[in-house]
């Protein structure tokens, strides 16, 4: 059978798609952009209309650069629509302002002007953090971006490096435009982001983000590509420069003031205490990681540089980062809006459910373009009313109480692998990582069936991990033998 998540991955997420144009009684692009994005469960509504001859067509129409995706085999495995059909409301109080939603366009390369932010806006986003803005001539490098792929040197980005630093619009330019798009679309949250390299710097822009309009000011103390010193990650590694600019900050303005940290220091807690007892409203974390990829292009004529890192495959860095605040006992009342690898509604759930109430996307968009906040918007409905939920502060912060110091987990009993033996395909790909990478409990005779000693398991589950047809679950926990 067809992994539907699998096909869904290959697909090019063509603007104006060929298929849907071809196909007169469905949208299988949006079905398939659905699958992609985490809801499989709701995605035949698109397409349950669509009869065979349509879906060939469509398929005929698919532009790939090796075959075309196998659309009508996708519909055939897609589950029923789901019978559920409530819509809970996704609004969220952040920073004393009613937001419709809680996925914010983050700071960065896709709100750089009004029209970009205003098509977004328009296309259901709930804020944005505006690309940040400083005093300072910003001349871009180009090339400026590199990315880190699953396979080869295309295709599916797991990672993403940019050198890109801030707004190169003139100062009054940027603020006019947060003028403009607070005119125009009040009900949304309009956040303006500001880099200061001096005390007067950062209390002057604060000002003009609040005669602008803003609805609150993010301090941007987290860029890690800045080349003047004092400024970015330089700020956010050093707590008492973090507590001076956001105090001096706090007096200059009324609206809220949300420090953003960098990742890029061992303890995030330092810096996120002193924008705590400095008076912030709320912290952003995070942004992105100092790396380096050396891929075909990476180069600036001839040159590399550290920049930073971004994507999917910083999801868990930034989680782990904004599970160290939330837990810090010294923090207390402060809101958290989470950036870091956020691609679908369940990258922003996991943020929400360790206590944030707001989210920022970026790398996403630029990939995916802003269309993405159509199932977020989707999904996260779809699993508040399958848990029959109406409001979103239900999901705020629910699974902390499940998150406890190493030494605090429970090492007494164990959880053995259990085998679905029709699932199985017999590729051996348990036994192998078993063998050269566990603790040699499997054996793999002619029937190509793994065979799990009991004697030597201890209930490590990689088998299960790396198992490609979902063969291998947990068992019910036991003791622990000695």
């Amino acid at each position: 059978m067809i992994n539907i998540q699998e096909e869904a991955a290959r697909c090019l997420f063509c603007a104006d798609a060929p298929c849907s144009k071809a196909c007169k009684k469905g949208d299988p692009a949006r079905a398939v952009r659905a699958v992609r994005f985490g809801n499989e469960a709701i995605a035949r509504q698109w397409v349950e209309k669509a009869d065979e001859a349509d879906l060939e067509a469509a398929e005929k129409a698919c532009i790939h650069y090796d075959y075309p995706i196998r659309i009508r085999e996708m519909v055939r495995a897609l589950p029923p629509v789901s019978a559920n059909s409530q819509k809970p409301s996704l609004a969220i109080d952040f920073c004393g302002f009613r937001c419709e939603n809680p996925f914010f366009l983050a700071s960065s390369a896709v709100c750089t002007n009004y029209d970009m932010v205003a098509r977004a806006l328009e296309a259901s986003w709930g804020g944005v953090f505006y690309k940040t803005i400083c005093l300072q001539e910003i001349r871009e490098v180009s090339p400026r971006f590199d990315a880190v792929y699953k396979t080869g040197n295309r295709g599916e980005i797991i990672g993403f490096r940019n050198m890109e630093q801030l707004s190169e619009n003139p100062v009054a330019t940027d603020f006019e435009i947060l003028k403009q798009l607070k005119q125009n679309f009040p009900n949304k949250m309009i956040v303006a982001s500001i880099m200061g390299q001096t005390e007067e710097d950062w209390e002057l822009l604060a000002k003009m983000a609040e005669e602008a309009g803003c609805d609150a000011v993010e301090l941007n103390f987290s860029c890690p590509q800045m080349r003047m010193t004092g400024m970015g990650s330089d700020v956010g590694q050093d707590p008492e420069l973090v507590t001076f600019f956001t105090a001096n900050v706090k007096r200059s303005v009324k609206i809220p003031v949300i420090p953003k940290m960098t990742p890029n220091i061992a303890h995030i807690s330092e810096p996120a205490m002193a924008a705590y007892f400095a008076g912030a409203d709320a912290i952003s974390a995070i942004n992105t990681i100092k790396s380096v990829t050396l891929g075909k292009g990476s180069d600036v004529s001839g040159s590399q540089t550290g920049s930073g890192y971004s994507g999917r495959a910083i999801k868990p860095i930034a989680l782990r980062h904004i599970l160290a605040m939330v837990k810090n006992p010294m923090i207390k009342k402060i809101q958290y809006s989470g950036v870091g690898g956020i691609e679908t509604w369940r990258d922003a759930l996991e943020f929400i459910q360790l206590g944030c109430r707001n989210v920022q996307v970026c790398t996403a968009v630029m990939q995916y373009g802003y269309r993405i906040i159509e199932d977020m918007i989707a999904g996260m409905q779809q699993y508040m009313a399958d848990k029959g939920m109406s409001n979103l502060d239900e999901l705020v912060g629910e699974r902390l109480p499940q998150f406890y110091l190493p030494s605090d987990l429970d090492r007494e009993t164990v959880v053995y692998p259990k085998m679905d033996r029709e699932k199985c395909i017999g590729c051996g790909r348990c036994y192998t990582s078993c063998m050269d990478g566990g603790h040699q409990a499997i054996s793999f005779g002619e029937d190509r069936k793994p065979h799990v000693n009991g004697q030597k398991c201890v209930g490590c589950l990689l088998c299960r991990l790396v198992c490609p047809v979902g063969a291998i679950s947990p068992a019910k926990r036991v003791p622990r033998k000695d």
